[in-house]
């Protein structure tokens, strides 16, 4: 069901929502095209899926067009990732090429060089600002942690960055002194409407659980996440095996992978052939992430939610866990730091500490008082700080101050 924007008065308010429509009223007629590398899989594509939407709701014109990559394509765009979150990297000319090619022949089938402003999202689609007669304003917004990229791989993508108007990060510490383009920090966000969102009764949530055929016998340490190896999740099962020695718990994996990651099944392969006495004796179970709403009565259902990443950009399903008043332990890197006021609304921990997120969990676990006490602040900071339409707001003066 598609929603309008006064649909989230109860969340931000009337004024809030009167200053969007006033906003939007300086852009009627203005056409925004949205490019990333995937229409599902990830907080990418689930930001666009939210975000397009509601603003051709209010009045703007807006796309969303996708890379047609090939299974080679996206295998170098994902060393490309693993590279800006700084892993070392051999890239060869041929891979360059490969990269180079897909864009350019993107360019030829796709238009978008009619559109009033241009938003690329993330390294897939970078170089499609070479391929195109730029008349009009181009943004590159960047999803991924950038604290310490790969030099190599980073003067190769900076070539194309310095074409764009303007380069949108999650976080202050992801700015670049050696990029002579504006930035700005600009936060993702979550639909509260949405059904990874949405309030749920009790009765559904257990309907759910049972349907995924999720003991309820134990209490439930839950990631959500890619399988991914910056989310660690081979981190979060030596947590689970340290907790486990203090407290009777179960760990669920609640996964997806992207069609533009070719590593996660890979690494889910990995995460299996360790954890095969878990798994046999069903203290650990893995629970596809596809149905929103079975994540989000997991997600509800849990005493404790993980986020053990060792690098971040965001972390929407922080976010999304923090909405539903969970209890949150997640490491301190990237725009998790945002979210999260360590001891007042979750928890942070380093990413390598093990035994300090095991502590923390098994503090939570034995604490209901702990868990009432955050669960408030929790929530209200996400609705302060990072729902959908704050977000909006945030691209409407975007919009408005480059597009003239």
């Amino acid at each position: 069901m598609l929603r309008s924007l006064e649909d989230y008065v109860e969340f931000v308010g009337d004024k809030a929502v009167s200053s969007i429509y006033k906003k939007a009223s300086n852009l009627y007629s203005k056409h925004i095209c949205h490019v990333n590398s995937t229409f599902l899989g990830g907080g990418v594509a689930e930001l666009l899926s939210r975000i397009v939407p509601l603003t051709n709701e209010i009045g703007l014109d807006t796309g969303w067009r996708v890379v047609h990559g090939t299974p080679a394509f996206f295998n170098v765009t994902k060393k490309f990732h693993n590279a800006l979150q700084g892993k070392a990297i051999n890239l060869s000319p041929m891979e360059k090429k490969l990269y180079l090619s897909v864009n350019e022949r993107f360019s030829t089938y796709t238009h978008i060089e009619d559109s009033d402003c241009v938003v690329i999202h993330d390294p897939q689609p970078l170089p499609l600002v070479k391929f195109y007669k730029k008349r009009q304003p181009w943004i590159w917004r960047c999803h991924i942690d950038l604290s310490n990229p790969n030099k190599e791989l980073w003067d190769f993508l900076k070539t194309f960055m310095i074409r764009y108007d303007m380069v949108i990060f999650s976080n202050e510490k992801f700015k670049k002194s050696n990029l002579p383009v504006q930035q700005r920090i600009i936060y993702p966000a979550i639909d509260p409407l949405s059904l990874k969102n949405v309030e749920l009764q009790d009765k559904d949530i257990a309907r759910y659980i049972k349907l995924a055929q999720i003991p309820t016998d134990k209490p439930l340490i839950t990631q959500v996440s890619r399988m991914d190896p910056w989310k660690d999740p081979e981190g979060v099962l030596e947590v689970y095996r340290l907790v486990k020695k203090k407290v009777d718990c179960r760990l669920l994996y609640c996964y997806n992978l992207a069609a533009d990651d070719p590593e996660g099944m890979e690494v889910y392969s990995r995460v299996q052939r360790k954890a095969k006495d878990l798994i046999e004796s069903k203290d650990l179970l893995f629970v596809v992430g596809n149905d929103d709403l079975l994540v989000n009565a997991i997600q509800r259902f849990s005493s404790v939610i993980l986020q053990k990443s060792i690098k971040e950009g965001f972390g929407l399903t922080v976010c999304e866990a923090l909405w539903k008043g969970k209890p949150v332990v997640a490491s301190n890197v990237g725009g998790i730091s945002t979210q999260i006021k360590d001891g007042e609304n979750g928890f942070l921990v380093e990413s390598h500490d093990y035994k300090g997120c095991a502590d923390r969990v098994i503090e939570i676990l034995k604490n209901p008082n702990l868990v009432q006490k955050i669960s408030k602040k929790a929530k209200e900071r996400v609705r302060r700080h990072f729902l959908l339409p704050r977000l909006l707001s945030d691209y409407l003066d975007l919009f408005i101050e480059l597009i003239k």
